[in-house]
């Protein structure tokens, strides 16, 4: 590559470089500082690095050395610095098959439980490697991290069976502590995302965060496959400035209602609450939020907006939690054996006709929603009639995109 002049692209300064290199993508990054040395040098300039996406596990984790070796290159050389970071730790390639017996149980098949313990010790090591890379970042703004969701419908191997991989409870232990050695050192945390991780949030997680950070986060997401409580009222009042919350619906209880209905916080715009019947057998609804308490939290925050994910739940429990003063935006109902009656489909068309831009309903047989009882009108009609507000109704997953009334 040469310029006008004859004067090669080496004699740039590097804050020239480096402003190029920043319209490159991570992937393109990398391979760029394998041309030369000035390259590499410039490439590594902390301002082209304050965002990192990382996908990690999935196909062929258990023999992804390669993946080992970069992941651990990364975090290595960016994690003291960066400030977002996204991980995406995908599913463990286990297979589980509902037609094989005891498919649940990995303790049942020798094969099952010696692939299960490669690929959950190469999950553990991994993310404690991310953990130890970050562990002293005091820039970090935004830290998002996704796992698998599949259990969420589905028994299988998870935490329960991480006895059985070599030193994986002391891993284990060790990740849980290095998130609350991340959350102690942040100074400017804006947003704090797990969802679905394999144990990595525990009910003291919180208490480590730090003072500067519970001033300026914005956002936390706190879903887990776990049932006990992870947020507790203190901790949440803490957290004065919070404009979007996402909760499992049995930790939002009446009184965390009420200290985000409290004065001299920072007005609520987003609350988004998860609903599984798998949780509600073992962890029933106590002290959930009444009428009272959405009426105060609607007044204190008066934009507020709620989305609220149904899985593998049935009319009456979803109808335990609709309460009329609640500020419904988008209702996503997920089944494989529950049935949404038409009364129901009703019901939510009656009461959120003001407020419902989105609604997904997805299941597998072909007989949703109830039609049982005889009507004059098919619900999903008078759902689209009723609500003005309505723009994507999705049903069996087939999508339909509605004009504004």
């Amino acid at each position: 590559m040469a310029l006008c002049g004859g004067v090669g692209a080496m004699a740039l300064p590097s804050e020239l470089i480096v402003h190029i290199f920043s319209f490159l993508s991570d992937r393109d990054k990398l391979r760029a500082s394998a041309v030369c040395a000035r390259w590499r040098e410039c490439l590594f300039y902390p301002m082209l690095w304050t965002e990192l996406k990382l996908r990690v596990g999935g196909r062929g984790s258990a023999a992804g050395t390669d993946e080992a070796a970069r992941l651990e290159f990364l975090v290595r050389k960016f994690g003291s610095f960066v400030r977002e970071l996204h991980l995406d730790f995908t599913a463990l390639e286990v297979s589980l098959s509902p037609d094989q017996p005891n498919a649940a149980d990995p303790e049942s098949d020798p094969r099952v439980l010696e692939r299960w313990r490669e690929a959950m010790g190469h999950y553990l090591d991994r993310v404690m490697c991310v953990f130890a890379g970050i562990r002293n970042n005091r820039n970090l703004q935004k830290l998002t991290l996704y796992g698998d969701t599949f259990s969420i419908l589905n028994d299988g191997p998870g935490i329960a069976h991480v006895h059985l991989v070599y030193q994986g409870q002391k891993k284990l232990n060790d990740i849980q502590q290095l998130f609350m050695e991340v959350l102690c050192s942040s100074r400017q945390l804006r947003w704090l995302s797990s969802s679905f991780m394999l144990g990595l949030v525990t009910d003291a997680s919180l208490a480590s965060l730090s003072n500067p950070s519970t001033a300026t986060l914005q956002h936390l997401s706190l879903l887990d496959h776990h049932l006990e409580t992870l947020i507790s009222p203190s901790e949440l009042d803490r957290l004065s400035n919070l404009r979007s919350l996402a909760l499992d619906f049995s930790e939002f209880t009446s009184e965390l209602c009420s200290v985000l209905a409290s004065r001299g916080r920072t007005p609520l715009l987003r609350l988004s609450l998860l609903l599984r019947g798998a949780a509600l057998e073992f962890k029933s609804l106590q002290d959930p939020a009444t009428e009272d308490n959405w009426k105060a939290l609607v007044r204190a925050s008066t934009n507020l907006r709620v989305y609220i994910m149904a899985l593998e739940v049935d009319s009456s429990e979803l109808l335990q939690v609709l309460k009329p003063s609640i500020p419904l935006e988008r209702l996503h109902f997920d089944s494989y054996s529950s049935l949404l009656t038409d009364a129901t489909l009703d019901l939510i068309s009656q009461q959120y006709n003001r407020t419902l831009t989105h609604v997904l309903l997805v299941r597998e047989s072909s007989d949703f929603p109830d039609l049982s009882v005889n009507r004059n009108e098919d619900p999903l009609v008078l759902l689209a009639w009723r609500c003005r507000l309505l723009t994507v109704l999705v049903i069996h997953g087939a999508s339909l995109t509605l004009p504004c009334h």
